[in-house]
């Protein structure tokens, strides 16, 4: 018997350190793991023994015999992953580590900008790299904590969102003070954090979206996926955002992860919604929606596509719900090419697939390209451009228009083409890529690390990778600070804990302690439990403060 990691996989790669035969691939440090939708585990090689299995933090490996039918692709994908790699197997390996440790003497005390994936796996790194001789503060604008994996991640992925059980350890950590509801850049500055810190990590994400840059983009009706993400999961302040769902087809642009979100929560029948985590006022919305069609738009192939094979398998399984592709739009030998790519074979087989006649269904459309946003007022439709795909001089396939062009009808237009990150004042920032220069996680000033300051995720390297991408990124990141500290290189701070409080209680007073989070996150899951829910959000900023201190 051997284990199979199945679609809700995180990548963080707990398991690669506990595996005793190096079974499971790719490693952090082997070609192809900062692009890895997945991780694979070699049926040759596994002993089942099942110590993957207690470390997932998302319960996604499972044994190959209690593979249900619709996770039995998985097996497939495995048997072609390792056809197309070979990796030495030998005996018991060592868990990856962070290299680097802090001096003896005072404590290493840091400040993370951030509480998401990359914010927690930075703090878990600095506790491991010190042996918990630390003092770690973080810092979050929000009253509650996790970043995207609560308002990110699709309210149908509860799966994904299980990781949080590893941040609550970590943020329960005696080392670690949270401070909730504090923005730094407004009420605690930069300069601030470092005359309190040895350093301070920027773990910001990447909060913006990207425009298309199209006519017509502005038309009432046309929005950012980023917004719609933030509307359906609930981030305090969305839910006054409006989408008009009432026509029969919408187009997602965009071919990642978040486009198929987005596509998917459209058409997925409410009552399956409604056992979810999804803000109510979305929910309400969507009961009445009249959406019938969603069309995904990708400018080039299947193959090309940003979103991962997991991903796209899950469209399948999405109830009452056809998913569609023109074969003519997989390019020129996509369907028979038996050396083709798991993403290209997926879309093939949609593409050969008898539609079932469901009461809603998800369109993926490939090389088309957005032109233009139709309508006078409001959105109407839109305007696309055929592509082809050709080699450049670099070996790359790009698009490249054909000149034809076509008109689809559509009440709504949601762009899904990136997130970008945000600067903040006196802290060097890179406006056109939308993150921070970066060497090995230091944050550069002039081409030089400036002196205590670096950044880890989204906001480092640009939106890629999957969650658990972020916990080696942010190892890196770690690994330069505890060497800079070490060294000698970082300035000791000028003041300490108790004037941190001070200052926060007289700039804040409605900033949220680990306990008043504690107090939120029951409320939230005694609500969901009547309900049959995992949980029922609160979503309005005032009414979440009033909770988290009514206990201080």
């Amino acid at each position: 018997m051997t284990h199979v990691i199945t679609r809700a996989c995180c990548n963080d790669a707990a398991c690669v350190a506990v595996c005793p035969v190096n079974c499971i691939h790719p490693t952090p440090d082997e070609p192809g793991y900062s692009t890895a939708e997945i991780l694979y585990i070699d049926p040759k090689a596994c002993i089942d023994c099942g110590a993957c299995v207690e470390v997932c933090p998302v319960d996604a490996i499972t044994p190959d015999t209690k593979l249900v039918a619709s996770q039995r692709r998985f097996l497939d994908l495995n048997a072609r992953f390792f056809d197309d790699h070979s990796y030495p197997r030998p005996g018991f390996v060592e868990p990856v580590r962070v290299v680097g440790r802090a001096p003896t003497g005072e404590p290493l005390r840091l400040a993370v900008a951030g509480s998401g994936p990359a914010a927690m796996y930075t703090v878990e790194a600095a506790l491991e790299a010190t042996r918990g001789h630390a003092e770690i503060h973080v810092f979050e604008r929000l009253p509650v904590p996790w970043g995207l994996v609560r308002f990110g991640v699709a309210p149908d992925h509860q799966d994904t969102k299980q990781i949080s059980r590893g941040f609550e350890r970590i943020l329960a950590a005696p080392q670690v003070t949270v401070h909730l509801n504090v923005e730094v850049g407004k009420h605690i500055s930069h300069p601030e954090l470092l005359a309190h810190h040895h350093a301070v990590v920027y773990a910001t994400g990447a909060p913006g979206d990207r425009a298309l840059d199209i006519p017509g983009e502005e038309l009432d009706g046309c929005a950012s996926a980023t917004d719609f993400v933030a509307w359906y999961n609930g981030v305090p302040g969305a839910a006054d955002r409006t989408f008009d769902l009432s026509g029969p087809r919408a187009i997602v642009i965009g071919n990642g992860n978040v486009a198929l979100d987005v596509a998917r929560i459209l058409v997925s029948d409410p009552g399956v919604l409604a056992k979810t985590d999804i803000a109510d006022h979305a929910l309400a919305a969507l009961r009445r929606s009249g959406i019938q069609e969603v069309v995904v738009l990708g400018r080039r192939g299947p193959e090309q596509a940003a979103y991962t094979t997991p991903e796209l398998l899950a469209l399948a399984d999405t109830p009452g719900v056809d998913v569609v592709v023109d074969p003519a739009d997989l390019g020129a030998g996509s369907v028979s090419d038996g050396t083709r790519s798991p993403k290209v074979a997926v879309a093939a087989q949609f593409a050969t697939n008898r539609v079932r006649g469901a009461r809603r269904r998800i369109v993926l459309r490939y090389l088309a390209s957005p032109l233009q946003v139709l309508g006078a007022d409001r959105v109407t439709g839109l305007r696309i451009g055929r592509n082809e795909l050709i080699t450049d001089a670099d070996g790359r396939q790009v698009a490249h228009p054909t000149g034809a062009t076509e008109d689809l009808s559509c009440g709504l237009v949601l762009r899904a083409v990136g997130y970008r990150g945000r600067g903040l004042p006196g802290v060097p920032f890179n406006d056109e890529a939308g993150t921070f220069r970066h060497l090995s996680g230091r944050v550069l000033d002039d081409g030089r690390p400036a002196r205590g300051v670096y950044t880890a995720g989204w906001v480092k390297r640009g939106p890629s990778g999957v969650i658990g991408t972020n916990r080696w990124c942010a190892a890196e990141t770690v690994a330069a600070l505890v060497e800079d500290l070490a060294s000698g290189r970082l300035p000791a701070p000028s003041a300490g804990a108790a004037e941190l409080a001070a200052l926060l209680a007289e700039r804040r007073p409605e900033a949220i302690g680990r306990a008043g989070w504690l107090r939120l996150d029951a409320h939230e899951r005694a609500i969901g439990h009547a309900a049959g829910r995992p949980r029922v959000k609160v979503v309005d900023t005032d009414r979440m403060v009033a909770i988290g201190l009514s206990g201080e």
